[in-house]
């Protein structure tokens, strides 16, 4: 999918105003690389691969006022990025998981902040400070976020889609879940998907016992 240059005008208001409604909310947010035909543009020289902090000091960066977050959007259509680690952290799974962890968590009461790649990865945004348990990890397509990583919040740029909210922040009035319940919400997904494929795969009798010749 091209960007044109007069959509990347129009949609740079639109970056530029979520932007600075998340650090205005305390979010860490960053300007990143934005798609330029099969390459990403923002940095002195092209890369093949993004988005990625336009800034090569970003990590200095973090925690800057949403006054100043403005300016940087001011006349190009970035990425915005979230620098994980610092208050919010993100649990990033497949979109077929992450459906099933939404399901669960919507049906425990629990709103939880969710976004969406065009890549079909969706990203669980909880609070830092508790990781996730090293052997869960081992066992899913998972990746937790934390210091000194980043990740695409909308409504980034990608060459085939755009990144989007599942659940936006602002039904969860701007609250964050700990990593726990999150977890809790991914491993009922689990489970609940090795029963339902062994209930579809289990021999069906329907109750009835064959008789043996005597």
């Amino acid at each position: 999918m091209e960007w044109s240059d007069s959509w990347r005008g129009a949609f740079r208001i639109e970056l530029r105003a979520e932007a600075v409604n998340l650090a205005w909310h305390g979010w860490p947010v960053l300007p990143g690389t934005y798609p330029a035909g099969a390459q990403w543009a923002g940095r002195e020289v092209a890369e093949l691969d993004g988005p990625a902090p336009v800034h090569h000091d970003w990590q200095e960066r973090i925690g800057t006022k949403a006054e100043q977050v403005a300016t940087w959007w001011a006349g190009h259509s970035y990425s915005i990025l979230l620098a994980t680690g610092h208050g919010v952290d993100a649990i990033e799974v497949d979109a077929d998981l992450g459906r099933r962890a939404a399901v669960a968590l919507r049906a425990a009461g629990v709103p939880v902040p969710i976004a969406a790649t065009p890549s079909g990865r969706w990203m669980f945004l909880v609070s830092s400070g508790q990781p996730l348990r090293a052997d869960w990890v081992a066992d899913h397509d998972v990746h937790h976020y934390g210091r000194g990583e980043f990740v695409p919040l909308p409504p980034t740029p990608f060459q085939h889609g755009v990144v989007h909210w599942r659940v936006k922040p602002q039904i969860c009035a701007w609250q964050l879940p700990r990593t726990s319940v999150v977890q809790d919400a991914l491993t009922e997904a689990v489970l609940t998907d090795v029963v339902l494929t062994d209930a579809v795969h289990a021999p069906t009798d329907y109750g009835l016992v064959l008789g043996g010749l005597a």
